[in-house]
């Protein structure tokens, strides 16, 4: 290449890239500082291109946007005296960026402090509520509370704490196990209430079946014997009126009967001729 084009070619490659070190762009999401020889300097440069010396100034980045903190799940005390497992969330934003890379430096490091920041006042305000109350009449004041107390605290490391939350509240393992048992033996308990109470049911029942076919039996057995009478006195009559009717007749089949039941077969009876029963009818 001739010297005549490569001059100009180095110079233009070293203004482009005296360019890029000079100008650089914030995206519309975010914010930036510009650090001079590792120390920032104090103004914050929003959205758009701007300038910068090159080589002894260099760019750091910090997001604009409201960012998320799942926070890990921690134990607390309520005022009764019961242990309670927290699983919370933040959401948060860099207001300052001055401040916050003072203090925090990192995404991270600020997430650190929130964490142990929201802890300590969640862990707080629990310990001034029952466990009921956290979980249900005064949760949501808790949070609110929560969540001012923490922005108050966090605005001095240039962040603001929009929202904290609670997302879940379960217990430890051993006080769900005692729980489940105590919920098992109360099951159990009513269990053998109703079993005791069918029983008692049953019994009632069968005993009241037994009472209504005694009775049903005695006023069987009272018809029967009463229709029983009835029949008898009835053949009764009929006899005493046949016999009324041919009294020689009657007493002859008399005779014939009484005959017929004394004299079996292979029988022997010595009887007088006196006899009325050999006698001639």
């Amino acid at each position: 290449m001739p010297k005549n084009t490569l001059i100009p070619a180095i110079i233009l490659l070293a203004l482009l890239l005296m360019a890029f070190q000079c100008f650089f762009t914030v995206h519309q999401t975010q914010t930036a500082l510009v650090l001079q020889l590792g120390d920032p300097l104090s103004h914050v440069y929003e959205p758009g291109l701007h300038f910068k010396l090159p080589f002894v100034q260099n760019v750091i980045y910090f997001d604009s946007r409201v960012l998320d903190y799942e926070a890990r799940s921690r134990e607390a005390f309520t005022i009764d005296k019961k242990a309670i497992v927290l699983d919370n969330y933040a959401r948060w934003r860099i207001i300052n960026p001055l401040q916050f890379y003072r203090t925090m430096r990192t995404i991270p490091g600020a997430q650190a402090r929130l964490d142990d920041v929201v802890y300590s006042q969640l862990r707080a305000l629990v310990g001034a509520y029952t466990l009921t109350e956290v979980v249900s009449s005064h949760r949501a004041d808790i949070m609110k509370e929560v969540t001012n107390k923490v922005s108050d605290l966090m605005k001095n490391f240039g962040v603001e704490v929009l929202d904290v939350r609670i997302k879940r509240t379960d217990l430890p393992p051993e006080n769900q196990r005692a729980i489940f048992g105590r919920m098992r033996a109360e099951r159990e308990r009513q269990a053998k209430q109703y079993r005791s109470e069918g029983e008692e049911e049953s019994t009632r029942l069968r005993s009241d079946a037994d009472r209504q076919r005694a009775v049903i039996l005695a006023q069987a057995t009272r018809d029967a014997q009463i229709t029983r009478g009835a029949a008898d006195a009835s053949a009764a009559a009929t006899y005493a009126d046949a016999y009324n009717k041919s009294p020689k007749f009657y007493a002859y089949m008399r005779w014939l009967e009484a005959m017929k039941k004394s004299f079996k077969e292979n029988s022997k009876m010595v009887l007088s001729s006196e006899t009325p029963l050999m006698g001639p009818q």
